[in-house]
């Protein structure tokens, strides 16, 4: 296109054209070139180089352009009319002019329609969230993508810029837990050079610093979340990285004052990795822990995984609150009890038969082809796992989903030679007992997944579960194979040893009194009759002790203010007041004389324990969010024991579990506390 008969604006003097776009000689930034256009310059001039910006009094004129095409000749071509911005022309005719003494005025970013600013800080009117205002728009638009996506403004479509740029990938090395030092890679520069025009990578520190920044204003958030709660439950979640790197990471759960669950990554310590003085080590990174996060005295139980069991009588002493193994390791350590000499053979030979059609490209191609001709269900193996039995279940019930289209496929010498046929075919017998041991490996499995779900108060599930499976699934049946029989017993012994269901002092077991508060269990019809009443006396004396800590609180409110109760006899009732009976009744027994709600502690506890019980697919938060009123001091209770979670990890058995879990061994020791903060908190 060539200009003809126009003066050319002062802009260019800043910009330079490259095809349909123009670049800033002084910050590089490209932006979109339309038509001749030159306000799109003068906004960026004036936003980003206020001290080199063109006099902004430039007016439109009417000139001509010449567009010419290469192909046609110039006797064929167009002209074209566009008003243009000219620094200094004065136009005889034209109208009076407009007054463009002022500066143009800033855009103003449309996140200020959702968030209003308070001293340093910005206040989210849709969900009342607080960041921290550092003269950028960047974390609001990030809060309001991730919290509030139908309400993302739309400013139109524009480059990101260097700095959001660089928070996109803070957050992505948070959200994937990658290292830091992933920004030095070369790959990665090469991507972000070719998506991002003159993209400066930023350095491992000055990633680090925006993470740690992240970290402090997650840490700010959850200290006034833990200082609005009566009381907490802590997680002791054990693992170990590589190579040979054990850590504790410390998590805690609570119940708000609306009744819903919450939980939070509070620390991860390094531990010793030859393990020496555990129990001393582990109680005093707890100790540290609350005292860190102001929780000394909240703390109702600490739920653990640790390989040696319930902690020591010594280590016990020196904490205030109860200790419960995670019920995940729990079963995970019965069904290692119970597996025998012949079916960890039969495991063994089914793994090697799907390890066979899994990586046998001939084999798996031929079993898909069995699968359509048998009308059967297109299902890959699946291989077990190890570190998790219930993949056990999984192997099995696929193998018996496909047995028959195993066998043809293993029948077939042109697929199959008759010696390795002979390796991997599972006899006849082997197929029967993973048929029969099949359907009791998936109910401790379903246990196992109700007591594991983010979604669910778990522990208070722990001893109804444990009890059925103690008294109905784990028994012997008259056609189980012996195999079968002795594993149900062996996982049944070994479940009553580690939850000590027939110990004198099960009732004082946290996991028992939340059951008790679960509307849904409070009957406790698994235990024999001395057990409920023994669990009976126990919430009565929770409920007394509560007492006393109310009225002791009392005591010191009334030391600064002393109520004074007027005598009734000398108050003078108006007329109105004398005449009506029923006011003066209610003015001598009080509002709440025929109110349902129980006001004495155990009149409160016997009224909850005589109403009706609800179904069990009702979340007992929600019940007592509802309920509450009507038992009070019952309810502070709840709150207390319903917050404690039945195992360390309540995601580990699902995929996304496995997969934080994989991630988190790939963490540095020196970012390992910061990255898992940000990660389970965001």
């Amino acid at each position: 296109m060539k200009r003809t008969g126009r003066r050319r604006s002062s802009v260019w003097d800043c910009f330079e054209q490259v095809g349909t776009f123009v670049r800033c000689t002084k910050c590089d930034a490209t932006l979109k070139y339309c038509g001749g256009a030159t306000s799109s310059m003068m906004n960026h001039m004036s936003r980003h180089h206020q001290s080199a910006a063109p006099d902004e009094d430039e007016k439109p004129v009417m000139c001509s352009v010449r567009c010419t095409e290469e192909e046609e000749s110039t006797s064929n071509a167009d002209v074209a009319h566009v008003a243009v911005m000219s620094p200094s022309i004065n136009m005889t005719a034209a109208p009076p002019e407009r007054d463009y003494g002022e500066r143009k005025r800033l855009k103003r970013s449309s996140v200020w329609d959702i968030f209003v600013k308070v001293d340093d800080e910005v206040h989210c009117t849709m969900c009342d969230t607080k960041l921290k205002y550092r003269s950028s728009t960047t974390s609001m638009m990030y809060h309001i993508k991730n919290k509030h996506p139908d309400a993302v403004p739309n400013d139109g479509v524009s480059p990101a810029t260097h700095a959001e740029v660089t928070e996109l990938i803070s957050r992505m090395i948070e959200k994937d837990m990658l290292p830091v030092s992933v920004v030095s890679g070369d790959g990665f520069r090469e991507l972000l050079a070719y998506t991002v025009h003159s993209y400066k990578m930023p350095s491992p520190a000055d990633v680090t610093r925006i993470i740690e920044g992240h970290f402090h204003e997650k840490v700010e958030e959850l200290v006034v979340q833990l200082g609005r709660v009566e009381k907490v439950a802590l997680t002791a979640d054990f693992w170990t990285a590589l190579p040979f790197q054990r850590y504790v990471t410390v998590s805690c759960s609570f119940i708000t004052d609306d009744w819903q669950g919450r939980s939070a990554v509070l620390q991860t310590h390094k531990l010793p990795s030859d393990g020496r003085a555990a129990p001393d080590v582990v109680t005093e990174k707890l100790l540290g822990t609350v005292r860190t996060w102001g929780v000394a005295g909240k703390v109702t139980a600490c739920v653990h995984n640790g390989p040696r069991g319930a902690p020591s009588a010594q280590a016990c002493a020196r904490v205030t609150w109860d200790y419960a193994t995670c019920f995940a390791t729990t079963l995970q350590l019965a069904v290692s009890d119970g597996l025998s000499e012949d079916l960890v053979r039969i495991i063994v030979g089914a793994g090697r038969l799907v390890w066979h059609f899994n990586h046998n490209l001939l084999a798996s191609e031929a079993l898909e082809q069995k699968q359509v001709q048998m009308c059967l269900p297109q299902h890959k193996l699946v291989q077990s796992s190890k570190a998790r039995w219930d993949t056990i279940c999984d192997m099995f019930q696929h193998l018996l989903e496909q047995r028959w289209a195993i066998k043809a496929v293993l029948s077939d010498r042109t697929i199959t030679n008759r010696q390795e046929a002979q390796t991997l075919e599972i006899e006849d017998d082997c197929w029967q007992i993973i048929e029969n041991f099949t359907p009791v490996l998936a109910t401790l499995k379903w246990a196992t997944t109700v007591i594991s779900a983010e979604t669910e108060v778990s522990i208070s599930n722990i001893y109804p579960i444990t009890f059925s499976l103690v008294q109905t699934h784990l028994v012997p049946k008259e056609n189980d194979v012996e195999q079968v029989s002795e594993f149900k017993l062996r996982v049944q012994k070994s479940l009553r040893n580690h939850m000590e269901v027939d110990s004198k002092n099960l009732a004082s077991k946290p996991a028992l009194i939340a059951s008790m508060l679960d509307p849904r269990h409070k009957h406790l019809s698994f235990l024999t009759p001395t057990g409920r009443l023994a669990a009976k006396v126990k919430l009565h004396e929770l409920v007394s002790k509560l007492d006393v800590i109310t009225a002791t609180v009392a005591t010191k409110d009334e030391q600064h203010e002393t109520p004074i109760t007027p005598d009734i006899s000398q108050v003078a009732l108006p007329s109105q007041m004398r005449s009506d009976t029923k006011n003066t009744m209610v003015l001598l027994l009080g509002d709440n004389y025929s109110s349902s709600y129980a006001t004495d502690s155990e009149a409160q506890v016997d009224y909850y324990l005589r109403d009706i019980a609800p179904s069990l697919d009702i979340n007992p938060l929600d019940w007592w969010r509802v309920n509450g009123p009507r038992f009070p001091k019952l309810a502070t209770l709840a709150r207390h024991y319903l917050c404690v979670p039945g195992v360390s990890l309540p995601s580990l058995l699902s995929e996304t579990g496995q997969t934080f879990a994989t991630m988190r061994t790939r963490l540095s020791p020196e970012h390992v506390d910061v990255m898992i903060f940000v990660n389970r908190n965001a």
